[in-house]
């Protein structure tokens, strides 16, 4: 069954682009029976030109695209700024809405965020099934993709991972659907943790900061996974490897014959194939 897409994106950087670029070439290729039904931006045309640039892609794509700018939506309503660690503000339920109904226009079986920038509100998130990427292996540390790796490193860990989670109001912390996991020792990172393993965290962090060796290398491995695992998480839904339950809300991960799994789909080997032909980390 050819999985239907709503694809989210606020379209700000290359990496945003990149996963684009990559999904459609694996569909034209025949290696992900899926289709973007649409494309949704909380930017319109003329608010950024990198945006500018991602919607033009997405049109070369025969992609339809749709966009609602949620600066302006705000502005309108004299909303305030969303704040961390504090409720959404009113108008984020209206813009929400509004989104849905635009989305609702289009036949899809679920959505995959893909460098949007907004948190849902709850009602949005229990609408429809939107599929996260974060960078770490399930009940792994929570957060940005750089509070990820502080965290790796504060705890000396040994491996990390990347995963696709169900988007909740709860961060990081969805049902997840697949994951995939790497070591953080061996050859590529024994030397890198010696040479940070006297030092202080907060010396670090300060300097020499992302810059540190350990730190890139961490993120050079996961980011490398991050496309493969994407591509290969929507190829097991659309062949039925795996599904989403929903059940007025209340959502669990399934295999084919519909049980409940007792941990997400592991993807690491389908991901590390895919990396040796197309990305070694060698």
């Amino acid at each position: 069954m050819t999985l239907r897409i709503g694809w989210f994106s606020t379209g700000r950087g290359e990496g945003s682009r990149r996963l684009l670029t990559a999904t459609v070439d694996a569909i034209r290729a025949g290696r992900l029976d899926c289709e973007i039904a649409f494309l949704f931006c909380n930017r319109e045309r003329g608010e950024a030109e990198a945006t500018d640039g991602f919607l033009a892609l997405a049109e070369s794509y025969s992609i339809p695209v749709i966009t609602l700018s949620s600066r302006r939506f705000r502005r309108d309503r004299g909303g305030e700024l969303s704040q961390p660690d504090r409720p959404l503000p009113a108008w984020r339920g209206e813009y929400d809405r509004e989104v849905a109904a635009l989305a609702g226009r289009y036949d899809f079986d679920l959505c995959l965020l893909a460098g949007y920038m907004l948190i849902f509100t709850p009602e949005m998130a229990g609408r429809y099934d939107f599929l996260n990427l974060h960078p770490a292996e399930p009940d792994g540390p929570t957060g940005t993709w750089q509070n990820v790796i502080w965290q790796l490193i504060g705890e000396r860990a040994d491996r990390s991972g990347v995963m696709i989670h169900i988007a909740t109001d709860e961060l990081d912390r969805g049902p997840p659907v697949a994951s995939c996991s790497y070591p953080i020792r061996g050859p590529a990172f024994d030397a890198l943790w010696e040479a940070a393993v006297d030092a202080q965290m907060d010396e670090l962090r300060e300097q020499p900061g992302e810059e540190l060796p350990l730190f890139r290398e961490i993120r050079r491995h996961g980011a490398a996974r991050e496309h493969p695992l994407i591509i290969a998480t929507l190829q097991a839904l659309a062949e039925g490897r795996v599904a989403i339950e929903n059940r007025q809300g209340d959502r669990r991960i399934v295999d084919g014959a519909g049980r409940a799994l007792p941990r997400c789909l592991d993807l690491t080997d389908e991901v590390d194939a895919a990396l040796s032909q197309t990305h070694p980390l060698a």
